[in-house]
């Protein structure tokens, strides 16, 4: 039994639940991050859940809070830090991608410089005050403002092998159907892998919406977690088949323009079949867009405007 958990300015005695704000100074400006400590009463594993790593991806952060809401410390094995909402600036401005004071993506900061820019202040903090308590870790997001997606699991597969098979464990444990390895430097799980804690990034729901089967789907993708963890007791909802994918290709635009799509996401595409193109505002087509390998398109950008260097979709095989 850990008796007590604490996190920044807040603690959780043994059995109990805490909600708070704690106060970061990141490049200057005040952040007001909300945690929930939920602490309990028997012995067991840490578990780390963020949302809101991007600021209007809303299914991830309805689902971390309605699980730091729901959970009863009297009954849990272990221990739950929840960060619903971990980009606050971006949130409140309803930012796509990027922190707002030095216009990066959060997720490809870590671990972080405690030195650095805004976003990458707060990656080091995250890494070194939150992951580092972590035995487990779940990153959740979804598609963003501009972005729909079918349902999936990014575990990490670069670096220390007995790490990776633990993410690889929780990711088949949470129950989506599509897990994609990834060795994309700079994300929350790569941060944690290198502190030898497994990790997974879940996604679910997109475009700024986040209806009910969005937000369940995460929701039951944690309750299996915990259940895998022994943390909960209970009936754990059935997992679905795991299709493991070891490539994950992103496409991205060349040009300034306006974005024609010819895929959804979910569909089969082959590689070199045309699937889009960017053309400016004459129509004249700018870039030619050709599937880069054959699989399942996992996520697209579903906006008309399109900026150079925007990602355009995702390919996973």
């Amino acid at each position: 039994m850990n008796e007590e958990l604490k996190l920044g300015s807040l603690s959780a005695k043994a059995g109990s639940r805490v909600y708070g704000t704690h106060e970061l100074n990141i490049d200057g400006h005040a952040t007001q991050l909300p945690i929930f400590l939920i602490n309990g009463a028997y012995d067991g594993p840490v578990l780390v859940i963020t949302g809101g790593i991007h600021g209007a991806e809303y299914a991830s952060i309805e689902a971390a809070l309605r699980l730091a809401h729901s959970l009863d410390p009297v009954k849990l094995h272990g221990c739950v830090i929840v960060l619903p909402v971990v980009s606050m600036q971006a949130f409140k401005s309803r930012s796509i991608y990027i922190v707002p004071m030095d216009g990066k993506n959060l997720n490809r900061q870590f671990p972080g410089d405690v030195e650095g820019t805004a976003s990458e202040q707060l990656a080091y903090w995250l890494t070194f005050n939150v992951f580092k308590q972590a035995n487990f870790y779940v990153d959740l997001h979804g598609g963003d403002l501009n972005e729909a997606l079918v349902p999936f699991i990014v575990f990490q597969k670069a670096g220390d092998k007995t790490t990776n098979a633990k993410s690889l464990e929780l990711a088949r444990a949470f129950g989506i159907k599509y897990l994609v390895g990834s060795d994309i430097k700079g994300s929350t799980i790569s941060a944690a892998a290198s502190l030898g804690i497994p990790g997974i990034l879940a996604e679910s729901g997109g475009q700024g919406i986040w209806e009910q089967h969005h937000i369940q789907i995460l929701s039951d993708g944690l309750d299996r977690v915990m259940h895998h963890l022994g943390m909960v007791e209970g009936t754990t909802p059935k997992p679905s088949e795991a299709v493991v994918m070891n490539q994950f290709v992103w496409m991205w635009s060349e040009h300034d323009g306006c974005y024609y799509s010819e895929v959804h996401v979910g569909d089969i595409v082959t590689a070199g079949q045309p699937i889009g193109r960017v053309a400016d505002f004459e129509g004249k087509t700018l870039q030619s867009i050709q599937a880069p390998i054959s699989g399942a398109v996992l996520f697209g950008v579903t906006t008309l405007a399109i900026n150079q260097g925007d990602p355009l979709l995702a390919v996973g095989a």
